[in-house]
């Protein structure tokens, strides 16, 4: 069995992809790699084909996460129905999935944060216009809701 996720934020060059990173890594550390896709969209495309925004790179890179190949794309269509899961970084984009989605896919478009053990907030903040320490409090929010989600899946894929 394999399991697909989608991480989703506006323009997949700062919280989607740093998700998809730190997803990817933390399901490699867990041998799920053969049992679980990983992928980043936005909900927009201002930036598609781009490299995830440098400041989010630097923040990833300095704890051992490599964004460097992954490349900004628009959420499509078809991705409505090819995810198992479609995690939202926050609200807007969450409303935004919704609807573009048929109401029968809306219940595999969630908030990424439910998964999260020590962060109360449901949303993860938009770092773009903020100063530097923002990338870094995405990053420990990712982590924290990422190790959520790794356990749901591996309880989900009988490897708990």
């Amino acid at each position: 069995m394999s399991f697909r996720v989608l991480m989703v934020c506006m323009g997949n060059i700062c919280r989607s992809p740093t998700a998809e990173g730190v997803v990817r890594q933390f399901i490699k550390n867990n041998r799920l790699g053969d049992l679980v896709e990983v992928d980043s969209a936005g909900t927009h495309g201002y930036h598609v084909g781009e490299a995830p925004d440098s400041r989010t790179q630097r923040a990833a890179a300095a704890r051992g996460y490599n964004l460097s190949q992954l490349r900004a794309r628009k959420v499509a269509r078809q991705d409505l129905e090819y995810f198992d899961l479609i995690l939202a970084m926050d609200r807007s984009n969450l409303d935004n999935l919704r609807r573009m989605a048929p109401p029968e896919l809306h219940d595999r478009i969630r908030l990424f944060m439910e998964y999260a053990r020590n962060f109360d907030d449901d949303e993860v903040p938009d770092p773009y216009y903020g100063l530097g320490h923002g990338f870094d409090l995405v990053l420990d929010m990712v982590e924290d809701a990422a190790l959520g989600l790794v356990e749901d899946l591996k309880k989900k894929l009988g490897r708990a």
